[in-house]
């Protein structure tokens, strides 16, 4: 996460949570944070549009915490609001990671299930279309389901 994302979570100006980092640098290694090259940071500045170096904006390339690394922030920024948020974005974490696991685990099956049907449906192509819809719509949580069936017309 970015530092002046986390500093508006923690309600604090980002100037005063990267100076509570830098007192307390021993406690950042490498991989719990990083700062961004100057391409980086113009890429983020240009997708996001915001202003020019130099001109009201920013005047430091931005700071990106890791996991371990807003944790750490918990202990650096000692309040009560810093614990609750740090609480907050550490479920997040689980919650993404468990969203990541449970994926891969559907990506793999979809994968077998195009295999058995490439390899057992090849005379009839209509079938197989039918299937990717439906798993489709298994996926696409957005679209309305169908429920029922179809007869079909002479």
């Amino acid at each position: 996460m970015l530092d002046s994302d986390l500093a508006d979570l923690y309600e604090v100006p980002t100037k005063r949570l990267n100076e509570a980092v830098k007192r307390h640098a021993s406690r950042f290694p490498k991989n719990f944070m990083f700062q961004l090259t100057d391409d980086e940071a113009e890429h983020l500045r240009s997708q996001f549009a915001t202003s020019k170096t130099g001109r009201g904006g920013r005047r430091t390339l931005p700071y990106v915490f890791t996991e371990q690394g807003v944790a750490m922030l918990s202990s650096v920024l000692n309040s009560e609001r810093a614990i609750q948020i740090n609480i907050q974005i550490m479920n997040t974490f689980v919650q993404m990671r468990q969203w990541a696991v449970e994926n891969k685990d559907l990506a793999r099956r979809v994968s077998e299930l195009e295999n058995y049907f490439i390899e057992h449906c090849k005379d009839n192509k209509s079938d197989i279309k039918e299937i990717y819809e439906a798993i489709d719509l298994l996926m696409d949580r957005t679209k309305p389901a169908k429920i029922g069936f179809k007869i079909e017309e002479n």
